[in-house]
């Protein structure tokens, strides 16, 4: 049994595009990467999972139910961590953790302790005390305290700092190595290469492509930023190449040695290296946006 499996799955807001014809299985106990750029459809494609809105035509099961049918039972087993989170005024973090915890018919508050003391968050604190950071770690404590089945994180590091974030995936490594699968959604390349093993790719509501990791690392390119110059004619690897007076722009999936050999034989004032962003990604690795 899948741990989720859609058919077809599309939300349509009036005339505008949630999601479109989303077929996507993921297996039971493993971190399965969900990406996409802000807007391509991750969110309303994680609320329909949940059956927190209904969609416009196709079916999902989650855990083996039917989101719409039995959309109560398939919450009792997942913890879902919002990219934002609110929460009541005047509580404090004990308290909204017992009440999530009682939510589910369990006593969370030995582990709740343990989690509070990880990421480092005063349970005596009142909700409405909290910085943005803290807030998303009360939310993660939720979702994780009752060692649900399936954890489906949105956006889940916006607001940690460096070491927050590392303590946050130890966190869901140990969940995932007991068994748990993690459907972990994001805009942030990095974060999805270096903690899953299969990803789906999204872009304007469709899915574009569905592969392991690996492979998808393996077709990556770079962002090469050059102020100087150099003589990039015929240079295996590069795309999208825009030329100016101060220097050039390009991406570059080719072996590096050639590139290096180049920029050696160039003017090279400044160097700027780094992954390009999703779009870019998208635009030139997989289809231009026609469905995987």
């Amino acid at each position: 049994m899948n741990a989720i499996e859609t058919e077809k799955l599309t939300k349509y807001y009036g005339k505008f595009r949630g999601i479109i014809d989303l077929d996507l299985s993921v297996e039971q106990g493993e971190c399965f990467g969900f990406i996409g750029p802000n807007g391509a459809g991750k969110s309303t494609t994680i609320r329909t999972l949940l059956g927190l809105i209904a969609p416009t035509a196709g079916c999902a099961r989650v855990l083996g139910k039917d989101v719409q049918k039995e959309k109560t039972a398939i919450l009792r087993d997942v913890g879902y961590l919002p990219s934002e989170a609110v929460f009541y005024g005047g509580m404090r973090v004990k308290d909204i953790l017992k009440l999530s915890a009682d939510l589910r018919k369990k006593d969370c508050s030995a582990r709740a302790a343990v989690l509070c003391e990880r990421l480092e968050l005063d349970p005596g604190r009142k909700a409405e005390e909290l910085s943005f950071g803290n807030r998303k770690k009360l939310a993660i404590i939720c979702a994780v305290q009752s060692d649900p089945a399936l954890l489906i994180l949105d956006e889940p590091t916006g607001g940690l700092d460096p070491l927050m974030q590392r303590e946050f995936f130890e966190i869901i490594k140990e969940r995932n190595r007991a068994g748990a699968t993690v459907f972990l959604s994001s805009h942030i390349l990095s974060e999805v290469q270096r903690h899953c093993g299969r990803a789906a790719v999204i872009r304007e509501g469709r899915l574009i492509a569905c592969d392991s990791v690996e492979a998808m690392r393996d077709s990556n390119a770079r962002r090469v930023r050059i102020e100087g110059r150099v003589d990039l004619a015929g240079l295996p690897g590069l795309k999208d190449l825009n030329v100016s007076e101060q220097g050039a722009s390009f991406l570059y999936s080719g072996d590096m040695q050639p590139l290096l050999h180049r920029l050696s034989e160039g003017d090279v004032r400044d160097l700027n290296i780094t992954e390009p962003d999703l779009e870019e990604i998208f635009l030139h690795y997989y289809g231009k946006g026609e469905p995987a």
